[in-house]
C-alpha cells in the first residue's frame, strides 16, 4: 500500500496525517546491549545503575533509572555532515581539522542535521530482483534503484528521503553474517550515490551497516558513497534501517518522520525513524 500523496512543505505534510485515519511503521531496530556495529565505533551497552528497592522513600516510592554508553554511529542511526571528509576537507570545504578542535566540531555537527517530514520513497530493490535478500557483497547501481523506482512508480524529487532494501536486516540478530567482514554486504555503489545526488534528496538510507557496496572481505576500507553523499553534496545518510516490515506491507510511497538528537559537535545521532501512511 501506500501513503498519502505528500508534497514539499511541512504544512502540506501535516494536512496530509492530522485527522486522517494512519498507521505508523517503524523503519528502525530497537536499540539493545551487544547488538551488532561496526568495527570502527564504539557498541551500545545499557544497563540499571539503580533498581527499585536500592533507595525508598518515606512514601514507599522507588525509582529506577539506567546509564547508556554508546557511539553515535550505532543501531539505527543518522550521519552528520560532520561524519566524513576528503584530501582533510568536509562538506563546503570546510577544515576538517580545524573544525574539529576541542573535542566536537565547531561546524556541520550533529545538532544541524533537520528535523525531518519529508516525502519517503521506498526503493525495494530485493522485491525487484525477486530475492528475499540480496547476496553479501552485491553491487545496488544506479539502473537498480531505476528499476525499482519504476516499479513502485515514483520518481525522487528534491527534498525527499530515499530508503533503499535490499533486505539484509533479516540477519541483524546474526552480527557476523550481518556486518559481512569476510563475506562482504550489499549495497550502493557509486552510480546509485550519483544518481541520488542528482535527484537532490535530503537524506538516503538502507538496511545495513553501512551505506555502501561492500565487497567480500573489503570491509570498510574505503567508503566512496559516503564522499559522493555527505561531502560532494551535503546529503544525509541513515544507516542499520530495518525495512522488512515496509517491504511486507509494499510501501512505496509515505511520510517521513524522524527527529535527530541535537548532539552539539558530535558526528551522528540516534534515531527512530517511522513511515506514516494511511490505515
Amino acid at each position: 500500500m501506500t501513503g498519502p500523496t505528500v508534497t514539499a512543505g511541512h504544512d502540506t505534510l501535516l494536512n496530509a496525517v492530522v485527522g486522517a485515519e494512519i498507521d505508523v511503521v517503524e523503519l528502525g531496530h530497537p536499540y539493545t546491549t551487544g547488538m551488532p556495529c561496526s568495527p570502527n565505533h564504539p557498541g551500545f551497552r545499557m544497563t540499571l545503575i539503580r533498581r527499585h528497592g536500592d533507595m525508598v522513600r518515606p512514601d514507599g516510592g522507588s525509582a529506577a533509572n539506567e546509564i547508556i554508553v554508546t557511539g553515535g554511529h550505532v543501531g539505527t542511526h543518522v550521519d552528520a555532515l560532520s561524519h566524513v571528509s576528503h584530501c582533510g576537507m568536509l562538506h563546503g570545504d570546510i577544515d576538517a581539522e580545524q573544525a574539529q578542535r576541542g573535542g566536537k566540531f565547531s561546524e556541520l555537527g550533529a545538532e544541524n542535521i533537520p528535523f525531518m517530514l519529508r516525502r519517503g520513497l521506498l526503493l525495494d530493490v530485493a522485491r525487484v530482483r525477486g530475492v528475499e535478500a540480496l547476496d553479501a557483497g552485491q553491487a545496488v547501481t544506479e539502473q537498480d534503484l531505476r528499476d525499482a523506482a519504476d516499479a513502485a512508480g515514483v520518481t525522487p524529487r528534491r527534498g525527499d528521503v530515499v530508503l533503499i532494501r535490499t533486505g539484509w536486516a533479516r540477519y541483524f540478530d546474526d552480527a557476523q553474517r550481518y556486518l559481512g567482514q569476510q563475506d562482504g554486504v550489499p549495497g550502493a555503489d557509486e552510480s546509485a550515490g550519483e544518481w541520488l545526488a542528482a535527484a537532490g534528496v535530503v537524506a538516503t538510507g538502507a538496511d545495513t551497516t553501512a551505506f555502501e557496496h561492500i565487497p567480500a572481505g573489503k570491509g570498510h576500507s574505503v567508503l566512496p558513497v559516503h564522499r559522493i553523499l555527505l561531502v560532494d553534496n551535503g546529503i544525509h545518510i541513515i544507516e542499520h534501517l530495518n525495512l522488512e516490515a515496509a517491504g511486507a506491507r509494499g510501501l512505496t510511497e509515505f511520510t517521513f518522520v524522524m527527529a535527530p538528537l541535537r548532539i552539539t559537535g558530535g558526528t551522528g545521532s540516534p534515531v527512530r525513524p517511522v513511515a506514516v501512511v494511511s490505515a
